[in-house]
Protein backbone atom coordinates (compact mmCIF):
# COMPACT_ATOMS: atom_id res chain seq x y z
CA UNK A 1 0.00 0.00 0.00
CA UNK A 2 1.42 3.29 -1.00
CA UNK A 3 2.03 4.91 2.48
CA UNK A 4 4.74 7.45 4.40
CA UNK A 5 4.36 8.15 7.97
CA UNK A 6 5.78 11.17 9.26
CA UNK A 7 7.49 10.88 13.26
CA UNK A 8 9.34 13.24 15.40
CA UNK A 9 11.84 13.45 17.26
CA UNK A 10 10.02 14.90 19.89
CA UNK A 11 6.36 16.47 20.59
CA UNK A 12 5.86 19.66 18.68
CA UNK A 13 8.01 18.63 16.19
CA UNK A 14 5.91 20.17 13.23
CA UNK A 15 4.57 16.75 12.26
CA UNK A 16 1.32 18.08 11.86
CA UNK A 17 2.12 20.68 9.47
CA UNK A 18 4.11 18.67 7.59
CA UNK A 19 1.84 16.12 6.88
CA UNK A 20 -0.56 18.61 6.18
CA UNK A 21 1.78 20.60 3.39
CA UNK A 22 2.23 16.56 2.03
CA UNK A 23 -1.13 15.86 2.04
CA UNK A 24 -1.43 19.29 -0.33
CA UNK A 25 1.43 18.96 -2.68
CA UNK A 26 0.70 15.70 -3.52
CA UNK A 27 -3.02 16.32 -3.85
CA UNK A 28 -1.66 18.67 -6.18
CA UNK A 29 0.41 16.08 -8.40
CA UNK A 30 -2.94 14.46 -8.88
CA UNK A 31 -2.90 11.83 -6.24
CA UNK A 32 -6.13 10.90 -4.27
CA UNK A 33 -4.28 11.69 -0.88
CA UNK A 34 -6.13 10.61 2.87
CA UNK A 35 -4.57 11.61 5.91
CA UNK A 36 -4.26 9.52 8.93
CA UNK A 37 -3.29 9.58 12.68
CA UNK A 38 -4.60 6.22 14.58
CA UNK A 39 -5.46 8.21 18.25
CA UNK A 40 -4.94 11.82 18.79
CA UNK A 41 -5.14 13.41 22.04
CA UNK A 42 -6.86 16.54 22.07
CA UNK A 43 -9.39 18.94 23.13
CA UNK A 44 -10.41 20.33 20.20
CA UNK A 45 -12.72 18.41 17.98
CA UNK A 46 -14.25 18.91 14.19
CA UNK A 47 -17.85 17.49 13.53
CA UNK A 48 -18.00 15.38 10.82
CA UNK A 49 -21.23 12.95 9.96
CA UNK A 50 -19.95 10.54 11.84
CA UNK A 51 -19.02 12.42 14.96
CA UNK A 52 -16.04 14.01 15.37
CA UNK A 53 -12.40 13.79 14.97
CA UNK A 54 -9.58 15.69 15.61
CA UNK A 55 -9.42 19.16 13.99
CA UNK A 56 -5.25 18.19 12.88
CA UNK A 57 -6.45 15.58 10.70
CA UNK A 58 -9.73 17.49 9.50
CA UNK A 59 -6.92 20.20 8.19
CA UNK A 60 -4.85 17.72 6.50
CA UNK A 61 -8.25 15.89 5.00
CA UNK A 62 -8.96 19.94 3.52
CA UNK A 63 -5.51 19.93 2.58
CA UNK A 64 -5.78 16.82 0.18
CA UNK A 65 -9.03 18.02 -1.08
CA UNK A 66 -11.78 15.61 0.38
CA UNK A 67 -14.20 15.62 3.06
CA UNK A 68 -12.69 13.93 6.47
CA UNK A 69 -13.95 10.96 7.66
CA UNK A 70 -13.85 8.67 11.17
CA UNK A 71 -11.39 6.41 9.31
CA UNK A 72 -8.71 9.01 9.57
CA UNK A 73 -8.95 9.62 13.02
CA UNK A 74 -10.47 6.25 14.62
CA UNK A 75 -9.25 7.26 18.07
CA UNK A 76 -9.61 10.63 19.48
CA UNK A 77 -9.02 11.04 23.31
CA UNK A 78 -10.47 13.80 25.44
CA UNK A 79 -8.87 14.84 28.32
CA UNK A 80 -11.79 15.25 31.40
CA UNK A 81 -9.48 14.69 34.77
CA UNK A 82 -6.35 13.84 35.92
CA UNK A 83 -5.07 10.42 34.11
CA UNK A 84 -8.69 10.27 32.11
CA UNK A 85 -9.61 10.66 28.84
CA UNK A 86 -12.81 10.20 27.08
CA UNK A 87 -12.45 7.60 24.34
CA UNK A 88 -13.86 8.09 20.78
CA UNK A 89 -13.96 5.92 18.60
CA UNK A 90 -15.22 6.13 14.89
CA UNK A 91 -16.50 9.35 15.99
CA UNK A 92 -18.28 8.66 18.72
CA UNK A 93 -18.28 8.43 22.67
CA UNK A 94 -17.29 4.78 23.87
CA UNK A 95 -16.01 5.22 27.29
CA UNK A 96 -14.09 6.95 30.36
CA UNK A 97 -10.28 5.19 30.71
CA UNK A 98 -7.69 5.79 33.01
CA UNK A 99 -4.51 4.93 31.80
CA UNK A 100 -4.57 1.69 32.80
CA UNK A 101 -8.12 0.53 31.05
CA UNK A 102 -7.24 2.64 28.02
CA UNK A 103 -3.56 0.38 27.49
CA UNK A 104 -6.10 -2.86 27.91
CA UNK A 105 -8.23 -1.49 25.62
CA UNK A 106 -5.76 -1.00 22.64
CA UNK A 107 -4.71 -4.79 23.49
CA UNK A 108 -8.09 -5.92 23.02
CA UNK A 109 -9.53 -3.48 20.57
CA UNK A 110 -7.60 -0.80 19.44
CA UNK A 111 -5.37 -2.92 17.23
CA UNK A 112 -7.59 -4.21 14.98
CA UNK A 113 -9.54 -0.58 14.84
CA UNK A 114 -6.33 0.94 13.58
CA UNK A 115 -5.82 -1.90 11.24
CA UNK A 116 -9.52 -1.82 10.23
CA UNK A 117 -9.65 2.06 9.12
CA UNK A 118 -5.95 1.70 7.60
CA UNK A 119 -7.38 -0.84 4.91
CA UNK A 120 -10.21 0.64 4.39
CA UNK A 121 -8.44 4.35 3.51
CA UNK A 122 -5.82 2.41 1.48
CA UNK A 123 -8.82 0.82 -0.67
CA UNK A 124 -10.05 4.24 -1.67
CA UNK A 125 -7.10 6.01 -1.74
CA UNK A 126 -3.94 6.06 -3.90
CA UNK A 127 -1.93 7.69 -1.34
CA UNK A 128 -1.75 7.48 2.76
CA UNK A 129 -0.14 10.39 4.73
CA UNK A 130 -0.02 8.93 8.23
CA UNK A 131 1.14 11.39 11.32
CA UNK A 132 2.38 9.60 14.10
CA UNK A 133 2.27 11.23 18.07
CA UNK A 134 5.27 12.39 20.10
CA UNK A 135 8.15 10.59 19.46
CA UNK A 136 8.69 6.87 18.72
CA UNK A 137 11.08 6.47 20.69
CA UNK A 138 9.42 7.06 23.86
CA UNK A 139 8.94 4.16 26.24
CA UNK A 140 5.60 4.72 27.32
CA UNK A 141 4.25 4.67 23.49
CA UNK A 142 6.36 1.97 22.70
CA UNK A 143 4.94 -0.28 25.20
CA UNK A 144 1.01 0.23 23.72
CA UNK A 145 2.17 1.46 20.37
CA UNK A 146 -0.61 2.34 17.85
CA UNK A 147 -0.19 4.91 16.46
CA UNK A 148 3.88 5.50 15.51
CA UNK A 149 5.33 2.30 14.25
CA UNK A 150 2.88 0.06 14.92
CA UNK A 151 0.66 1.40 11.78
CA UNK A 152 3.88 1.82 9.69
CA UNK A 153 4.58 -1.49 9.82
CA UNK A 154 1.06 -3.11 9.13
CA UNK A 155 1.11 -0.88 5.59
CA UNK A 156 4.93 -1.14 4.73
CA UNK A 157 5.25 2.80 5.40
CA UNK A 158 8.44 4.69 4.37
CA UNK A 159 8.67 6.42 7.56
CA UNK A 160 10.49 10.40 8.01
CA UNK A 161 11.91 11.84 11.24
CA UNK A 162 11.41 14.97 11.86
CA UNK A 163 13.24 17.26 14.09
CA UNK A 164 12.30 20.86 15.25
CA UNK A 165 16.04 22.57 15.30
CA UNK A 166 14.25 25.28 17.80
CA UNK A 167 14.72 22.46 20.65
CA UNK A 168 18.49 21.96 19.78
CA UNK A 169 21.00 19.71 18.39
CA UNK A 170 19.38 17.87 15.44
CA UNK A 171 22.46 15.10 15.54
CA UNK A 172 21.46 14.18 19.41
CA UNK A 173 18.09 14.29 18.57
CA UNK A 174 18.39 12.36 15.45
CA UNK A 175 20.90 9.95 16.24
CA UNK A 176 19.09 9.40 19.40
CA UNK A 177 15.83 8.43 18.64
CA UNK A 178 17.40 6.33 16.08
CA UNK A 179 19.23 4.57 17.96
CA UNK A 180 16.44 3.55 20.20
CA UNK A 181 15.12 2.66 17.48
CA UNK A 182 17.29 0.18 16.28
CA UNK A 183 15.09 -2.57 15.53
CA UNK A 184 12.76 -0.62 13.19
CA UNK A 185 15.74 1.87 11.96
CA UNK A 186 15.27 0.20 8.09
CA UNK A 187 11.55 1.98 8.37
CA UNK A 188 13.13 5.26 8.18
CA UNK A 189 14.38 6.51 4.46
CA UNK A 190 15.14 10.15 5.48
CA UNK A 191 14.96 13.14 8.39
CA UNK A 192 13.66 16.62 8.10
CA UNK A 193 15.03 19.48 9.97
CA UNK A 194 12.13 21.88 11.27
CA UNK A 195 11.87 25.58 11.82
CA UNK A 196 15.71 26.58 10.65
CA UNK A 197 16.17 30.01 11.01
CA UNK A 198 19.30 31.12 8.55
CA UNK A 199 20.51 30.93 5.13
CA UNK A 200 22.29 27.34 4.54
CA UNK A 201 22.99 24.60 6.83
CA UNK A 202 25.87 21.62 6.07
CA UNK A 203 23.94 18.62 7.20
CA UNK A 204 26.61 16.49 5.71
CA UNK A 205 27.96 15.63 9.32
CA UNK A 206 24.67 14.89 10.28
CA UNK A 207 24.05 12.41 7.34
CA UNK A 208 27.25 10.59 8.02
CA UNK A 209 26.82 10.18 11.50
CA UNK A 210 23.08 9.56 11.48
CA UNK A 211 22.98 7.09 8.28
CA UNK A 212 19.80 9.10 6.33
CA UNK A 213 19.20 11.82 4.11
CA UNK A 214 18.32 15.22 4.79
CA UNK A 215 15.40 15.31 2.65
CA UNK A 216 14.73 18.85 3.80
CA UNK A 217 15.33 21.84 5.94
CA UNK A 218 12.28 23.59 6.18
CA UNK A 219 12.70 27.17 7.36
CA UNK A 220 10.84 28.88 10.23
CA UNK A 221 7.58 30.07 9.02
CA UNK A 222 6.34 33.61 10.38
CA UNK A 223 2.74 34.53 11.01
CA UNK A 224 1.29 30.95 9.31
CA UNK A 225 -2.44 31.44 10.34
CA UNK A 226 -3.72 27.72 10.33
CA UNK A 227 -6.24 26.43 13.18
CA UNK A 228 -4.71 25.22 16.26
CA UNK A 229 -2.98 22.06 15.41
CA UNK A 230 -3.90 20.21 19.24
CA UNK A 231 -4.25 21.77 22.20
CA UNK A 232 -5.83 21.57 25.62
CA UNK A 233 -6.83 25.10 25.17
CA UNK A 234 -10.95 23.90 25.00
CA UNK A 235 -10.91 26.39 22.01
CA UNK A 236 -13.62 25.35 19.15
CA UNK A 237 -12.66 24.33 15.30
CA UNK A 238 -15.66 25.52 13.52
CA UNK A 239 -16.17 24.46 9.55
CA UNK A 240 -15.32 28.22 8.31
CA UNK A 241 -11.82 27.93 9.89
CA UNK A 242 -10.92 24.94 8.02
CA UNK A 243 -12.58 26.07 4.72
CA UNK A 244 -11.05 29.75 5.07
CA UNK A 245 -7.49 28.16 5.51
CA UNK A 246 -6.69 27.23 1.61
CA UNK A 247 -4.41 30.29 0.92
CA UNK A 248 -2.45 29.82 4.06
CA UNK A 249 -1.73 25.70 2.81
CA UNK A 250 -1.05 26.97 0.05
CA UNK A 251 1.64 28.68 1.22
CA UNK A 252 2.34 26.21 3.62
CA UNK A 253 2.83 23.79 0.57
CA UNK A 254 4.59 26.07 -1.70
CA UNK A 255 7.72 26.88 1.46
CA UNK A 256 7.97 23.21 2.06
CA UNK A 257 8.03 21.97 -1.76
CA UNK A 258 10.96 24.17 -2.10
CA UNK A 259 12.65 23.09 0.90
CA UNK A 260 12.49 19.78 0.29
CA UNK A 261 13.35 16.72 -2.24
CA UNK A 262 9.71 15.87 -2.74
CA UNK A 263 10.51 13.76 -5.82
CA UNK A 264 12.78 11.78 -3.93
CA UNK A 265 9.78 11.81 -1.20
CA UNK A 266 7.99 10.48 -3.97
CA UNK A 267 10.11 7.75 -5.41
CA UNK A 268 10.44 5.89 -2.14
CA UNK A 269 6.71 5.84 -1.70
Amino acid sequence: MPAMAIHGTTSSAGKTIIATALCRIFADKEYSVAPFKAQNMSLNSYVIPEGEIARAQALQAHAARIEPTAEMNPILLKPKAEHVSQVIVYGRAYADMNVGEYHEFVERHGRRIVEISLRHLASEYDLVIMEGAGSPAEINILQHDIVNVYPAKLVGAKCILVHNIEYGSPLAYLFGTLSLLENERELYSGIIINKFRGESLDVSDLERIVGKPVLGVIPHMENLRLPVEDSFDGEECDEESIDESDDEIDRLASVVSASMDVERVEASI
